[in-house]
């Protein structure tokens, strides 16, 4: 099985990339979303990734067992197109919906913990099919203000390196433009 991490910048045309992946390796592709629709702007972004979908592709929504969701969808014949570990992170970061101090250590939590433990188990072991994970590199501008920012950025970081190094490719996108960090170019 292969599986690939594609990270590039908001709007830097990574999900495009994974997208033309997919749909040029002419395997059943399912979209695995992680995204979640809380308000109406975030609502217009997930309507503009589902329409330049092909109708034919699956979509599955999972905001947070995505090591679990994988082991269930991934199959010989099938791509299955994660989109994003962002906002996955994201997800698991905040699911209690508590309040966060400007200063001071983030406690991080359980359920992020667990999943995060369970992604990295997953990788860890062989599968059947093909996986292509989306994800955002944010760690290229200035540290962040408020420790739940830095916490993430962090998180985000630490997410994206022990992704890419159980990854058998790894591409960065900038501007539409693909560089290959890892295994064969695009």
């Amino acid at each position: 099985m292969t599986r690939t991490l594609i990270l590039g910048g908001a709007r830097s045309g990574k999900s495009a990339l994974a997208e033309r992946l997919a749909r040029d390796s002419g395997k059943e592709v399912v979209y695995l979303a992680t995204s979640q629709a809380g308000d109406a702007e975030m609502a217009s972004r997930i309507a503009h990734h589902r329409a330049r979908r092909p109708e034919q592709w699956q979509t599955v929504e999972e905001p947070s067992a995505l090591a679990a969701r994988l082991g269930e969808l991934c199959r010989p014949g099938c791509i299955v197109l994660v989109d994003c570990l962002t906002l996955w992170l994201s997800n698991l970061m905040f699911s209690t919906h508590q309040d966060h101090p400007d200063v001071g250590p983030i406690e991080l939590t359980a359920l992020f913990l667990d999943e995060r433990m369970a992604l990295m188990k997953w990788l860890e072991t062989p599968a059947e099919g093909e996986v292509i994970f989306v994800s955002n590199e944010i760690g290229l501008g200035v540290v962040p203000f408020g420790a739940i920012s830095r916490a993430f950025v962090d998180e985000a970081g630490r997410l994206n390196q022990d992704v890419a190094a159980r990854c058998d490719k790894v591409v960065f996108v900038a501007a539409g433009l693909p560089l290959t960090l890892k295994g064969p170019a695009c």
